[in-house]
């Protein structure tokens, strides 16, 4: 990534910086071609049944293969129920709030702008990414229906045809994925965790044993800094994992993506190492070796000492910033009971449900569906003023499209504009006027669908730097030729379509980058702001003494924050397609929020363990006085995190608390422990407490003193 950085500075290489750049994308990678082949495999099922049967709406069930076939197939599967239950609720939906409507013009409208917000609130919130599909796609296919000068006959059947179409695709791909789950089985999360800290080990005992690093160790930690982990974070926020499951495996997987980006800069370094050095190197990848064993056997990683040696340190560049983070590694387990022994087994399915913690309180999700409502809703006035519904596809798109929108940035726009030009121009309408005319059979036109379904699907299996793009291809290519039952040859409909389209991208491009957006830098810094303010509201739980109120509370701030924490490595990606006066600036801050936000993670599931002490549940109990001063304590951390946040914004300029007064008040807490009110307490829960609480106050004010130096005035 820094090279990558690097070769952005320089405009005069901008083409080989480019080149570079979509080799990197492309080349294959472990897991890579079979997930292309589920997702070829399952839209092209789909299609010839579609086709043959002739269901209409085929497009539909086209793209929501590729859109579902990314995730995990464990995930698909048990998330299938939900799905046919909320396309039931969808159509319901649509047939009963329709009939109130379609005779009083001015009804039917305001129906049509409370359907899109629903549509955009319900993608925010829904948990699970394939029912946000699915409702998005009913909605999005049911106001164009609903519009028509018909008989309602016929309007209802057409609604229905929809449902059909997405039952199909969902029998389909789940068929599918379950084949492929019994030729793959696995975690889909510890899996590709385990894959990762193998091939840091790897490049290490490169290192220890003083050779050069071995050519395919090393371009094999650098694929997997490219890919990163946002398959990883997707699964874990669209999952139904218990909330402690999910903020665990969360904090590994940010701290094994930084563990991955430093040996991927590593070995992109030229240095000496001395004797002392590759004794570190090799404690240092037995030691992740023996994380990895333990997450396979779903066991609880033990806690992690290096000893420092500091002259060994300053040799090697990156050495004992890597030995931290491993120590880090154990320590996102804190929230776990102390006599927990392993983790969910690979084969415990997490109990699903339908919408996010944080689903009423959050006002993202608010902001969001607003603004989606409002593009799709020009859209929507738009084509019905210039009486052409040929060109309705841009509600459409307005809809798939943000289902990959949250936290939308200059480079989506980029991503989405080219390829909508490619799928809709040179596939869409190149194929019909040179390959179209000359295929007779559904054979023929299988071929060509395979190809360009193939390539999307490796496109979009690329890192969130360029897999938009790959959508867009498939969407605008679905929609010319999978409306009909029949090879396609008419340019205007052809061309409505991809005006449909461009002008669905234009306005979400309108409301979400010019009217409600900003650049992606200014967004990275606010949502990192946004997760100190957060955390500090967390330090500070439960603020209420109601049970009930407070445990939900407390699971509804903890899922902002993980939102919040996913939405910063989601900008920090962006910042580097982003040029101006500030580049050099964001690009740098970007390297620091990287840097900050494993160890960020780690304090939040600090965080998390410390409030079962508050609120005193089975096996956490401590004795008032102790929990007077750990209240003390946390007020005091929480302000030190609040200063921070004003430091960053530019309100304060010097942070008040200081170091000396952190380690004055843990002594009072830890003074207490040691009082006669906790000597009947079980040493392994007063040990356990005090170890938290010093992790706690040490990452706290490390992070603000490096943030302070950080953001200090020139």
């Amino acid at each position: 990534m820094a090279t990558l950085a690097h070769s952005l500075r320089e405009p005069q290489q901008l083409w080989g910086w480019f080149w570079e750049f979509l080799k990197d994308e492309l080349l294959p990678y472990p897991g890579r071609a079979g997930t292309v082949a589920r997702m070829v495999i399952a839209a092209t099922l789909i299609m010839i049944v579609c086709m043959t049967f002739r269901v209409p709406y085929a497009f539909q069930g086209a793209i929501y293969a590729l859109l579902i076939s990314r995730e995990s197939p464990r995930a698909t599967l048990q998330s299938s129920w939900i799905l046919f239950f909320v396309t039931g609720i969808g159509a319901v939906y649509l047939l009963a709030s329709v009939w109130f409507v379609i005779s009083i013009p001015v009804l039917h409208f305001l129906w049509v702008i409370g359907s899109l917000f629903l549509s955009f609130y319900a993608i925010s919130v829904l948990r699970d990414y394939i029912t946000a599909v699915a409702f998005a796609n009913l909605i999005s296919v049911g106001i164009p229906l609903w519009d028509r000068h018909l008989p309602a006959e016929t309007n209802v059947e057409d609604t229905l045809w929809v449902c059909l179409t997405v039952v199909i695709a969902v029998v389909i791909t789940g068929s599918v994925e379950l084949a492929f789950a019994r030729l793959r089985p696995g975690d889909e999360l510890v899996l590709p965790i385990t894959e990762r800290l193998s091939a840091v080990a790897s490049v290490l005992r490169c290192y220890a044993e003083g050779r050069p690093v071995d050519p395919a160790a090393e371009q094999k930690v650098i694929r997997l800094e490219v890919v990163g982990t946002s398959m990883l974070r997707r699964i874990l926020r669209r999952s139904g994992y218990t909330q402690q499951y999910t903020a665990n495996m969360g904090g590994v997987a940010a701290l094994t993506g930084r563990l991955v980006d430093l040996a991927a800069t590593l070995t992109q370094l030229e240095f000496e190492i001395p004797e002392g050095s590759r004794r570190r190197f090799e404690e240092l990848a037995a030691t992740i070796d023996s994380i990895r064993e333990q997450l396979i056997r779903r066991e609880l990683p033990d806690p992690v000492q290096f000893d420092p040696d500091e002259q060994s340190a300053a040799a090697v560049p990156l050495l004992s910033e890597m030995e931290h983070t491993v120590t880090l590694i154990p320590q996102v387990f804190a929230n776990s009971r102390p006599d927990q022994e392993s983790l969910p087994a690979a084969g415990d399915l997490p109990v699903p449900t339908l919408l996010l913690p944080d689903a009423f309180v959050n006002p993202d999700h608010l902001r969001f569906a607003l603004r989606g409502c409002l593009a799709a809703s020009s859209c929507y006035v738009l084509y019905n003023a210039v009486d052409w519904p040929g060109i309705s596809t841009s509600v459409t798109t307005c809809l798939l499209t943000a289902l990959s929108t949250i936290g939308a940035s200059r480079q989506k726009q980029v991503l989405r504009l080219t390829g909508a030009a490619m799928g809709g121009f040179i596939f869409g309408m190149g194929s019909q006027i040179f390959v179209l005319p000359y295929l007779n059979s559904i054979g023929g036109f299988t071929i060509l669908f395979v190809f360009v379904t193939a390539f999307s699907g490796w496109v979009m299996t690329s890192s969130t730097r360029l897999s938009y793009f790959g959508l867009q291809v498939a969407l605008a290519y679905y929609l010319i030729n999978l409306q009909e039952f029949a090879i396609v040859t008419s340019l205007a409909l052809a061309r409505d379509r991809v005006i449909g389209v461009l002008l669905g991208l234009f306005m979400m491009w309108v409301v979400f980058d010019r009217i409600w957006g900003a650049p992606a830098g200014v967004q990275m810094r606010t949502s990192f702001i946004s997760s100190l303010r957060l955390l500090a509201q967390l330090a500070r739980q439960p603020v209420s003494a109601d049970f009930r109120v407070a445990v939900r509370t407390g699971f509804a701030l903890r899922e902002r924050i993980n939102a919040q924490f996913d939405q910063a490595r989601s900008l920090a990606d962006s910042v580097l397609f982003e040029f101006g006066p500030s580049r050099q600036r964001d690009l740098q801050i970007r390297e620091r929020i990287r840097h900050w936000q494993p160890e960020l993670r780690a304090l939040f599931l600090m965080r998390v363990a410390s409030i079962k002490y508050r609120l005193q549940l089975p096996g956490f109990e401590l004795p008032e006085a102790v929990r007077a001063y750990q209240r003390e304590y946390d007020e005091h951390s929480a302000q030190m995190l609040e200063q921070v946040a004003d430091f960053i914004e530019g309100k304060r300029q010097e942070l008040t608390l200081t170091a000396d007064q952190s380690t004055e008040i843990l002594g009072r807490v830890l003074d207490a422990c040691r009082g006669p009110e906790s000597q009947a307490l079980p040493a392994a829960r007063v040990e356990s407490f005090v170890a938290l609480l010093r992790q706690i106050d040490r990452l706290t004010r490390t992070l603000s003193q490096e943030i302070a130096k950080e953001f200090r005035p020139a």
